[in-house]
């Protein structure tokens, strides 16, 4: 006859299982804490920028006039230099990161893989300033003598290529800085693009490979569907990088306050804007309006933000 036991066991908790509850509050105390950073920061620049606000209206969105000796200041100029800059530059880096990320991880030699990677990974981490001289004091100049004079007389007279070409030949111009900020974020897409690719199983590449297919066909079929989603937010990440960009742009734009006419014409951004007046703002509505700028930065780096997450969301559900 069997003796069944009757004995219970009792399973000892694990250990550090009393730091657990500590834990938890610490990461719950994380987390507020980022969501009242943020929700101080809309706070603060919705209440220092309501004056301009109240007194202007819509205009501060779609009027150009920028005086602070008579109180009259207009967002639209830097507003539409912040979003043409940084679309110019998302347009002229992608597929350069694009093709960099591809040959370093289908064409490249061994030997040159891990050079060329370190190398773009140093250009993603140079302060924008020193881009901001370089461009300053070697490219614009070069700009100016080899490709916007040549392009100005070149131009025929009432064409729309005369227009898009009509400015101050002296390489600060809103085509320059959309330039310097492409080569600035086109290394850190590159490199995010590249741990991306990297990403995918070999086995996938390899299948593709060994039913015929070409490189361009695996990129296209099976390694940018694979890393479709990730690429996504890369690609934002490096578009909310140019939107919020200072003093490179600062340097080389012209720092005007009217609308861009052509690409070579003198234009400003938010960014640069504050940065060349807050310091010089003496008037409360002088301060107020550069403080609503700020709010109207921080919206349009959320709305991008926001539709990346939806691109994202569209994708799942795809």
């Amino acid at each position: 006859m069997t003796t069944l036991s009757t004995d219970v066991v009792v399973r000892r908790p694990p250990k550090g299982a009393a730091l657990d509850p500590f834990f938890k509050i610490l990461c719950f105390t994380a987390a507020t804490t980022l969501l009242a950073a943020l929700t101080g920061i809309v706070v603060t620049l919705a209440v220092g920028g309501w004056p301009a606000f109240h007194k202007f209206g819509l205009n501060f969105f779609t009027n150009t006039n920028w005086n602070p000796v008579t109180e009259e200041f207009g967002a639209a100029g830097p507003i539409v230099g912040t979003l043409v800059t940084a679309i110019m530059a998302l347009i002229f880096a992608l597929p350069l990161a694009f093709g960099v990320a591809v040959f370093l991880v289908e064409f490249c030699p061994p030997i040159l893989r891990r050079p060329i990677g370190i190398a773009v990974e140093l250009l993603a981490g140079i302060p924008s300033i020193v881009y901001g001289m370089w461009g300053l004091f070697v490219f614009a100049p070069f700009f100016a003598q080899y490709i916007e004079l040549p392009l100005m007389a070149a131009a025929p007279p009432g064409s729309i290529w005369e227009t898009l070409t009509t400015g101050v030949p002296n390489g600060d111009n809103i085509l320059t800085a959309s330039i310097i900020l492409a080569i600035m974020i086109l290394p850190y897409m590159a490199a995010v693009l590249r741990e991306l690719f990297l990403t995918v199983p070999v086995q996938l590449r390899e299948s593709g490979y060994g039913m015929g297919s070409t490189t361009l066909e695996v990129i296209t079929s099976i390694t940018l569907p694979y890393v479709r989603r990730s690429a996504v937010g890369a690609v934002m990440l490096g578009l909310g990088r140019a939107l919020g960009e200072t003093m490179a742009v600062t340097f080389i734009i012209g720092n005007s306050h009217d609308l861009p006419k052509s690409l070579f014409g003198a234009g400003s951004t938010i960014a640069s804007t504050i940065a060349n007046e807050f310091n010089e703002a003496t008037g409360e509505m002088h301060t107020a309006s550069l403080i609503a700028l700020g709010l109207v930065l921080f919206m349009i780096t959320f709305a991008v933000l926001a539709l990346a997450r939806a691109l994202l969301g569209a994708d799942k559900h795809s």
